[in-house]
């Protein structure tokens, strides 16, 4: 891959800008394939929790108009197994491994990053915007107050970069600019939306949970809104996140503000090599508008 195509996210360094979305590939293999088949840049796990999680009971996901309704629950095996036997198959793709972490308070958010940088992950990725789980999500990074304490205590507590996953809310700004003031060194934006689909026929929602989030190609507008507020208002990289399906998708996010994209639904409807594919487009425009790298274009839907 050209060296043009390499960023920076402050201490970290990607081969390219696509990253793999949290929560999409849920083994250590299966991010190892993302890195070395797929090309991404970096990966990053799905959401741990202190304690193994079963999830929702099935159906657990249905399609939509432009995108996916999912409604998992946080399943995954608890932090300890996962760092035990996944992190070191996801460390052998050789590309920045950034382990997403979900908790309910300030407490179990420090314990399972302290622990992630122990077993050697590159970064953390608090996960403040899960929109179908209560006490592990969307209410938290609604709260600037509570978003400032669990960023600032984790920042104190590890050396690695410390991302922050902020959904859609009213006080999306509000609370990266209190994350950014505790010491969060990148801002990721945006998770999934709140939504539900109905069973017309059974009349009654097609979910188990009713409500799930909303991802794919219908959030993309929204999504890179929220990266064009951000930039202007953050100091620190913005990530983009919501329906990167192409290299177009993705440089709208580059052009709005995003340093990088993170891909998770089109993994899905596009295949493992979507990483590889959404760099090489990147690099064809770069060569098409004769810019030399990939900081040249950060930003430039600002006019500035």
């Amino acid at each position: 891959m050209s060296r043009r195509l390499m960023v920076k996210l402050g201490k970290l360094k990607l081969r390219n800008p696509t990253m793999l979305a949290s929560g999409v590939l849920s083994n250590g293999s299966l991010l190892r394939r993302a890195a070395i088949e797929g090309g991404a840049g970096a990966v990053v796990t799905k959401s741990l929790t202190l304690e193994k999680r079963d999830g929702y009971p099935t159906p657990v996901i249905v399609g939509a108009e432009g995108g996916l309704i999912n409604a998992v629950g946080l399943a995954n095996q608890g932090y300890e197994e996962f760092l035990k036997n996944d992190l070191p198959l996801a460390k052998k793709g050789k590309v920045c491994v950034i382990v997403s972490v979900a908790g309910s308070n300030s407490r179990e958010f420090k314990e399972i990053c302290v622990e992630s940088e122990k077993a050697g992950a590159d970064a953390v990725e608090l996960n403040l915007s899960c929109p179908h789980v209560k006490g592990h999500g969307l209410e938290i990074g609604a709260d600037p107050k509570l978003v400032h304490e669990i960023v600032g205590v984790t920042r104190e507590s590890i050396e690695i970069p410390v991302h922050v996953k902020l959904g859609l809310s009213d006080r999306i700004n509000e609370s990266a600019l209190a994350a950014q003031d505790a010491g969060a060194d990148a801002i990721v934006a945006i998770n999934t939306v709140r939504a539900m689909a109905i069973d017309v026929h059974a009349r009654r929602p097609v979910l188990a949970n009713v409500y799930g989030g909303l991802s794919g190609p219908a959030i993309h507008p929204v999504a890179v809104r929220c990266v064009h507020q951000l930039y202007k208002q953050l100091s620190v990289p913005v990530i983009g996140c919501g329906g990167v399906k192409d290299w177009a998708t993705a440089v709208e996010f580059l052009l709005a503000g995003a340093r990088a994209v993170q891909i998770g639904s089109a993994v899905a409807t596009e295949g493992i090599n979507v990483f590889g594919e959404v760099a090489k487009g990147i690099g064809r425009y770069l060569d098409a508008h004769r810019f030399k790298s990939i900081e040249e274009i950060v930003g430039c839907a600002h006019g500035e």
